[in-house]
């Protein structure tokens, strides 16, 4: 997204700095530490809602009855409508006006919450989950939009958009936190949370935070409902497949209507003069390579919370405040790699640390396939939350430059935000093959188990030693579903990380000399 020029002096000729430094900034507002709250308070509740659901899914499970195959849709269609829309939220930004989309969605993802909170059934459920979507893909791209519409250029604005970063990469750790304190007290303040905050945001927006100038262009809704409905049936038709099969007529037909609408998105992002997803941006092989392992990398992460989050609580017996602190190594992990990354890359070619970062994932994912109903933290966890961890960040400083490296300088806020809707749209059909392989394989082991209780029936043993049995082979049957999701997690980074070192060709000097500056993903 192009930026407006907010950093001329004012009419009464002192300079920027001098402006700045009284609390004012070129478009007249003052408070800038405000402002910077008000963003960055949006940003935080957007990112999460990407984790802080995770750690109230066993219990909206058994609250509203979702099963085994419907459940990833709690966290699907959210993604879905998030990653499917987010470009488009940041066009219509630019056109309408900044300030005004991302009160919109601010205030859109209140009330969603509000509705997900109070909600009696799973349709209702889904619904909010997909307005909460819908909105965060128009408050997001426009959030960090703002911070150059609002905050003078030069010290100003890199503080805050350094703040911005940070609030947005620590958004993962506060949500396990938040999410298994708040799931403690009870799973629906995981939504009510969220009203008071985004209501609060949109009354002080239209106070402390600049709006922007308007600009020519088109919407190119064509492009946004077909790529979204595309999406939408694909993923459907991934997670019908568990209760129904591969071979069913209906899974067959969502799955290849997702492909044909895909199909007719790419079409028409090719031939649009206002894409939402310019083909120039995927024509260089190093972004193609950047995007596609990105896409993977969505996967085996929303995975991972997705099953380990579950498998914490229902098969280990933790409670959902102890779940969230057991996560918080995975957002240390993290950063500590991110540094090593940011370090290396000066001096190592990005294919070798991304490359790396994608085997340290893939054992990630291996020593969680091996996990047991008897399975400890300490040692059948911990490790392997850190390895994982430590490779995602190798993976994602890497990506992030070379997914914006070569782009002009309008198209660099169109390249970062592809990346991140790959991110997301990754993550849910991920999640929706890899859930669809973890019910398939509960339902062949529960089978494999069952006639051991009706022996246990015909030996006469008690209601309560039948009740006790099926509770053991429940967990067995889950376990085994779990691991072979994550067997093929490692199958899936092991990939992504063969094709960084095949395809990511661009050299460390090349990157260092390509003058683009590192657009945050969050």
């Amino acid at each position: 997204m192009s930026e407006e020029v907010i950093n001329a002096d004012p009419p009464d000729g002192r300079p920027v700095d001098a402006v700045a430094a009284t609390g004012a900034n070129a478009h007249g507002h003052r408070n800038l530490g405000i402002a910077l709250a008000l963003i960055c308070m949006a940003q935080l509740m957007v990112v999460l809602d990407g984790t802080i659901v995770n750690i109230a899914l066993p219990h909206i499970k058994n609250e509203l009855g979702f099963s085994d195959a419907s459940l990833p849709w709690v966290v699907n269609a959210y993604a879905l409508a998030f990653g499917g829309l987010l470009l488009l939220g940041g066009r219509i930004g630019d056109i309408v006006g900044r300030r005004k989309v991302f009160v919109f969605g601010v205030v859109l993802f209140g009330l969603a919450s509000f509705v997900g909170g109070i909600a009696q059934s799973e349709g209702v459920l889904l619904a909010s989950r997909i307005l909460q979507g819908v909105a965060a893909a128009a408050a997001s791209p426009n959030a960090l939009a703002l911070i150059t519409t609002t905050f003078p250029a030069g010290k100003e604005r890199n503080r805050a958009m350094g703040v911005y970063a940070a609030m947005s990469g620590a958004g993962a750790a506060i949500g396990l936190i938040l999410g298994g304190a708040l799931t403690e007290a009870d799973w629906r303040w995981t939504f009510f949370i969220n009203t008071p905050i985004g209501l609060l945001v949109a009354v002080a927006a239209f106070r402390f935070l600049g709006e922007s100038e308007r600009q020519t262009g088109k919407f190119d809704l064509p492009g946004a409902i077909t790529g979204t409905l595309g999406l939408t049936s694909l993923v459907y038709g991934l997670t019908h497949a568990a209760t129904e099969g591969w071979g069913d007529t209906w899974t067959l037909v969502f799955i290849f209507a997702g492909l044909a609408l895909i199909g007719t998105f790419l079409g028409i992002e090719a031939r649009s003069k206002h894409a939402l997803m310019p083909f120039r941006i995927l024509a260089n092989r190093t972004r193609g390579v950047s995007f596609f392992v990105m896409l993977i990398v969505g996967a085996a992460m929303f995975s991972m919370f997705y099953f380990l989050g579950i498998f914490v609580q229902s098969i280990m017996g933790y409670s959902a405040i102890k779940t969230g602190l057991s996560f918080l190594p995975f957002s240390f992990g993290i950063v500590v790699a991110a540094q090593v990354a940011s370090t290396l890359v000066a001096r190592v070619d990005p294919r070798w640390i991304s490359g790396a970062g994608g085997v340290f994932v893939a054992a990630g994912m291996f020593g969680f396939s091996r996990l047991q109903v008897d399975s400890s933290y300490l040692t059948d966890l911990l490790p392997y939350i850190l390895v994982l961890s430590f490779g995602m960040g190798l993976i994602f400083v890497p990506l992030t430059l070379t997914a914006v490296s070569g782009v002009a300088a309008e198209d660099s806020g169109v390249g970062s935000a592809v990346l991140n809707t790959v991110q997301q749209i990754g993550g849910a059909v991920g999640l929706a093959l890899l859930g669809t392989i973890s019910t398939s394989a509960i339902k062949d082991k529960f089978a494999e188990l069952a006639p051991g209780l009706q022996k246990a029936a015909e030996s006469g043993q008690s209601p309560e030693q039948i009740k006790q049995l099926q509770g053991q082979f429940t967990a067995l049957a889950t376990t085994h579903g779990f691991t072979r999701a994550f067997i093929w997690s490692a199958f899936l980074a092991l990939g992504a990380a063969v094709i960084t070192l095949v395809g990511l060709s661009i050299k460390h000097k090349d990157l260092a000399n390509d003058g683009q500056t590192a657009v945050h993903v969050g």
